[in-house]
């Protein structure tokens, strides 16, 4: 126990110490005043001494003094159109909360879609009201607030201005009613669940509502035919606002067992955890974990690799999730292309190089925002374990992050990190980047674009340790859109505590399109094409690894969101060593190119059964193989969700055939809003094993859930058959919210 009371005392220190002195040092610093202030619609929003009590129904008199939101506009699928149904919003706020009401008309009441009756999964197939919240006006960052007709809540953290991460999970309350004139809502998000600056009464703002049945969108504001912080509006008025002590603590306790099928041995476990939130200002936090437990972490989604190369699991812990836009580093994140070279990737943390779970003792976060300045320090204790090349000692990790917002939408900021999760060798990484947006042009288009630099530092290591790259983009919802990418990671880059999957290498890209949407057609939404070219080349000897062309002639969207494409490739890949896509299969050396075709079909997901199906074909390696990647969700009401998944591959090469099959079947039963239970059964044949989560989760209010989690894993010797049991654990945990 005195162990971990010097390591908090270590972490807390440190993290403590640097947040301090960075805020110290911008202490001064003023928020920009908002660019195009006159362009951007305002609205003020009123004080109410009487908050309305939330039950989905808009009769209190709180509402008859409320601030009126009604000029809303559609931006899809006309721009700035004019909605097909009436809808009006309502906006309050009082000392401790933001109160959000909405009254939406529908025609065909029979029609609304509430087919989501859990918390906090998406709600993205279903009628809903959208709230995007930028507390501190800068167009850049801000929390995405959404509710169905059933009251279910889900939200999410902007990480840039456009991209939104939903594994966020904000402390807030919301309760919505179906009525013979169609449906409303209430929404009460406290200011102790937000980030803000008390001294800025303007807030970026906007609302939105979706009809799914019509692939309808609707918004107070939007830009680029979406909804995010860059395209919000202003709601001002904000004064005296409250969080209290700013303290949240949330207490936790895991009982279970496990069970090594293999050796017969059986081990019972009961552990306390502790997470502490506290507010050193509205707009500057600290998070304190002890003990941290993960075991009702939802799962990650198997994957099977046909590439040299890792694959890219997303963060879902949610101590890691707070605040993480605030550790966005260059454009780097935003697709699954532009993923390596992350100069922080926190599922290094917490996790061998096994994939098993590793022990956080301490964990110590501050984050927050002064003035145009954006700050962000982690300091994690992680335990030993054993690795693929021996044990692993204990260590002490850390990563600082600071940015200053600049000009009108950009901002400059730098990193650095210490510490290497996975080896006993020392380590550390100092980059710094420049991300510019500009979405006020005279055409009405967007540019962005990134610089970043990165240095790492090895023990042991003397040079070609840099990496450093540029992304130039022109985003667009209609007409032509592109990018180029160029990235260079010397041979020796080793960002410990990011993500790295290529070394050595340096990567272009070049890739775009066009979208076409011809209005008043009787079933065409949307039209595209698109492009791209890929090149990794050796760094060092300039030699070609990988080349790719994608060519899509169309992608085709009708009016009820059902999509059906086409599209061709061509790829060379140059191996200077012997791969092994597959067991027993080794592809030699040498330079191969080969070529093929994928047809697509996804049908929209607000339909009650909703397949989509994907099929590659062509050749691969100097041979052939076809891929067919399929999922056929139903929803027949909110009650239930039935999901298949199969992802098949049949290749006959001169190296040898091989056959994947990788299978995913998702049952969830919601009993009520409160209590759900959700089931994911996986198996694959490259692993030969057979897994099955089972969470049975009850959730009162948010903050505070009851989880009784069950585990499986057998060796199989087909799909789900010939099974034997390897390891399985059983755990309960609860945990509660406290607010002060």
């Amino acid at each position: 126990m005195a162990e971990q009371t010097d390591n908090v005392k270590k972490q807390l220190s440190r993290a403590i110490g640097l947040g301090v002195a960075l805020c110290c040092g911008i202490a001064a610093a003023q928020s920009p005043l908002s660019p195009d202030l006159v362009q951007r619609k305002i609205s003020e929003i009123a004080r109410t001494s009487t908050p309305p009590v939330l039950d989905g129904v808009l009769d209190d008199a709180a509402w008859a003094q409320a601030t009126v939101i009604e000029d809303l506009h559609q931006y899809d699928p006309v721009d700035h159109g004019e909605p097909t149904e009436e809808s009006t919003f309502y906006l309050l706020f009082d000392d401790e909360n933001i109160y959000i009401g909405a009254r939406l008309l529908d025609s065909n009441i029979e029609q609304i879609d509430a087919r989501q009756l859990i918390q906090d999964q998406s709600v993205g197939v279903d009628d809903r009201i959208e709230i995007v919240i930028d507390p501190f006006n800068n167009m850049r960052t801000g929390y995405k607030f959404q509710i169905n007709p059933n009251g279910i809540r889900r939200d999410g953290i902007y990480e840039g201005p456009t991209n939104v991460n939903e594994d966020w999970d904000g402390i807030w309350a919301a309760e919505a009613k179906i009525d013979d004139e169609g449906w409303s809502g209430e929404i009460a998000i406290p200011f102790k669940t937000l980030n803000f600056d008390p001294g800025n009464p303007d807030w970026g703002f906007t609302v939105g509502r979706v009809i799914p049945r019509r692939n309808e969108k609707i918004a107070w504001t939007s830009f680029n035919r979406d909804i995010n912080p860059s395209a919000a509006g202003i709601l001002t008025g904000f004064w005296d606002l409250q969080q209290g002590l700013g303290l949240d603590v949330v207490p936790s306790l895991v009982v279970g067992s496990n069970r090594d099928h293999v050796t017969s041995v059986d081990d019972s476990f009961s552990e306390p955890s502790l997470d502490a939130r506290y507010n050193f200002t509205p707009s500057l936090t600290g998070v304190l974990t002890l003990n941290t437990d993960f075991s009702a972490t939802e799962v990650d989604d198997r994957q099977v690799n046909l590439s040299r190369f890792s694959n890219f699991f997303p963060e879902k812990r949610v101590f890691f999730l707070q605040d993480a836009d605030i550790f966005g580093f260059g454009l780097k994140g935003t697709d699954n292309n532009n993923r390596n070279g992350m100069p922080f990737f926190s599922r290094r943390i917490g996790l061998s190089d096994r994939g098993q779970p590793v022990d956080l003792e301490t964990g110590v976060k501050v984050t927050g925002r002064a003035g145009r300045f954006n700050i962000g320090v982690l300091g994690v204790a992680q335990g030993g374990f054993e690795g693929r090349n021996g044990p692993v000692d204990p260590s002490d990790l850390f990563v600082g992050r600071i940015s200053a917002n600049v000009l009108a939408e950009s901002s400059v900021g730098m990193i650095v990190t210490d510490g290497d999760p996975r080896s006993n060798v020392g380590n550390s990484l100092a980059g710094a980047d420049f991300r510019y947006r500009n979405s006020r042009l005279p055409s009405g288009r967007i540019i962005e674009g990134a610089l970043w630099f990165q240095q790492s530092d090895t023990e042991g290591v003397d040079s070609d340790q840099s990496a450093w790259g540029f992304r130039f983009a022109t985003p667009s919802q209609d007409g032509f859109y592109g990018t180029a990418e160029y990235e260079v990671f010397e041979a020796n880059f080793n960002p410990a505590l990011g993500f790295l999957n290529r070394e050595n290498v340096e990567r272009k890209r070049i890739w775009g399109g066009y979208r076409w949407r011809p209005m008043g057609h009787p079933w065409m939404r949307t039209y595209q094409t698109f492009v791209s070219f890929q090149d990794f080349t050796d760094n060092t000897t300039g030699d070609v690894q990988t080349q790719n062309v994608f060519i899509r002639p169309f992608r085709v969207q009708n009016h009820r969101g059902d999509q059906y494409g086409f599209l061709f490739r061509h790829e060379r890949e140059v191996l200077t060593q012997p791969f092994e896509i597959s067991d027993g299969v080794v592809i030699a050396p040498g330079d191969y190119s080969f070529s093929g075709y994928r047809a697509e079909l996804e049908l929209s997901g607000e339909r009650v059964f909703a397949p989509t199906i994907e099929i590659t074909k062509g050749e691969f390696y100097d041979g052939d193989w076809v891929q067919i990647e399929s999922s056929f969700d139903w929803r027949p009401s909110s009650r239930w969700f039935l999901g298949l998944g199969y992802q098949y591959t049949d290749a006959e090469l001169p190296a040898g055939d091989f056959t994947t099959r990788l299978i995913q079947f998702r049952a969830n039963l919601a009993f009520n809003a409160r209590w759900s239970w959700v089931n994911l059964i996986q198996y694959d044949n490259v692993s030969g094993t057979a897994g099955i989560n089972s969470r049975l989760r009850w959730n009162p209010r948010a903050g505070e859930n009851l989880y009784i989690v069950m585990n499986h894993e057998s060796e199989a010797m087909a799909a789900f058959s010939g099974l034997d049991s390897r390891a399985s654990q059983f755990s309960v945990k609860y945990s509660k919210t406290f607010r002060f």
